[in-house]
């Protein structure tokens, strides 16, 4: 199963998670990887273990956003090393980068000069704020661009608390699997023209996109993004609630009016239908804090695997709110599938989580593990034409450890 991508060529020169996810999805999908990494590696080789604070046999996150690779050590601060680089990219369909502007063309890998030497070549970069702007190269994580300053952290902090903690690369992720759907489209494109072209996104712009709906209301109306809590909803038959067990789960019914006669069936409470302090989407807002207590107390005498099924007999649209623990068992993850079998160097395969998209027709599957910190250089450097003897040289001058 080789993917849609077979056949196709990509460089990344990208640490930590946005670039890298981006071209990881384009491994899933059948293209050829090389990651450049400098002498001392890709930073977040070691970010899992210092975090964690003990010691671990391996490092999850960076093998979701790089297996697939093959990794070649370069030193780009020599002349011989930028050499090395552009000999890769000349030959390359995809260059895919988060590295700051500034340091890109410090290096000599802009945009303008590597599609002037390969013009088919399609650029794909990750920054953090955009490509212009008077903080065009301020330094930037996810948390930082996309869940603080797009206005996602605010919209979900209630009054007077603190601001939710982002979970790990989330608007990476984002911004990852962004720029490879832009990378596909500009693919396309070139079949067409015969041009590459630059491809760009931003954690920023990603962040305000994802909050959109929220920001469009700001735009359009001047409403301000507010965060609502189980007991300020507007909609309580869209919420979450905790079974006498303990578990919790969400009710869905978005279309209040629709789904409120399936609730009161559910809690077989009748009389809730002709009640004036429910009986409308505009009654059940404004007394949202009551109705919610009084689900509480009724959702409490039993367990969730009591409730889910009398849920369905009533066509009350809910889901379980789910630790990953259990995701990773949930058979419907299973089936929908969410993971995928990774082959390891042994011979071995481990369970990892699959990038999003499934194809019909041209089907992926990972074919390699994470590469070792330049597992792949002296084969890279052969399939460049260099000899032993020219390899040993650049070894000697640190172009390559």
């Amino acid at each position: 199963m080789a993917g849609p991508m077979t056949g196709i060529r990509v460089v990344e020169l990208g640490f930590w998670v946005a670039g890298p996810s981006a071209s990881a999805v384009l491994a899933d999908w059948g293209a050829e990887v090389v990651k450049i990494e400098p002498p001392d590696g890709d930073p977040f080789r070691g970010l899992y273990l210092s975090a964690s604070g003990v010691e671990i046999p391996a490092n999850p996150p960076f093998e979701l956003d790089n297996r697939g690779k093959r990794s070649i050590a370069l030193n780009l601060r020599t002349e011989e090393g930028r050499r090395i680089a552009d000999a890769l990219i000349d030959r390359a369909d995809i260059f895919v980068t988060n590295v700051r502007p500034e340091v890109l063309e410090g290096f000599g890998l802009d945009d303008a000069r590597l599609r002037a030497r390969n013009p088919r070549l399609i650029y794909g970069r990750v920054t953090g704020y955009g490509e212009n702007g008077p903080d065009r190269d301020r330094p930037a994580y996810d948390i930082g661009a996309f869940w603080s300053r797009a206005g996602i952290a605010a919209a979900l902090t209630p009054p007077g608390a603190d601001p939710p903690y982002q979970r790990g690369a989330l608007g990476d992720h984002i911004a990852g699997m962004t720029l490879a759907g832009g990378i596909a489209a500009a693919l396309l494109a070139r079949t067409a023209s015969g041009q590459g072209q630059m491809v760009t996104t931003s954690l920023l712009r990603v962040g305000v996109f994802v909050l959109g709906w929220d920001t469009s209301a700001t735009l359009r109306l001047g409403i301000p993004a507010t965060a609502f809590t189980r007991t300020t909803t507007p909609n309580p038959v869209i919420d979450s609630y905790r079974a006498g067990d303990g578990r919790w789960f969400w009710l869905l019914g978005l279309q209040g009016q629709r789904h409120w006669p399936d609730l009161v069936r559910a809690v077989d409470r009748p009389e809730w239908l002709d009640d004036p302090r429910f009986a409308t989407m505009r009654a059940r807002r404004e007394n949202c804090p009551e109705l919610v207590a009084l689900l509480d107390e009724i959702f409490a005498t039993r367990p969730l695997a009591e409730w889910g099924p009398i849920f369905d007999r009533v066509d009350l649209w809910w889901a379980p709110v789910q630790t990953t623990e259990e995701v990773i068992r949930d058979p419907q993850a299973i089936a929908a599938g969410a993971f995928v079998d990774v082959p390891q160097p042994d011979g071995t395969s481990i369970r990892g989580v699959a990038s999003p998209v499934d194809f019909s027709v041209d089907r992926w599957q990972p074919r390699a593990p994470v590469p070792e910190l330049g597992q792949h250089t002296e084969e890279v450097l052969l399939e460049l034409g260099y000899d032993w003897a020219a390899i040993s040289a650049l070894k000697d001058r640190g172009a390559i450890p």
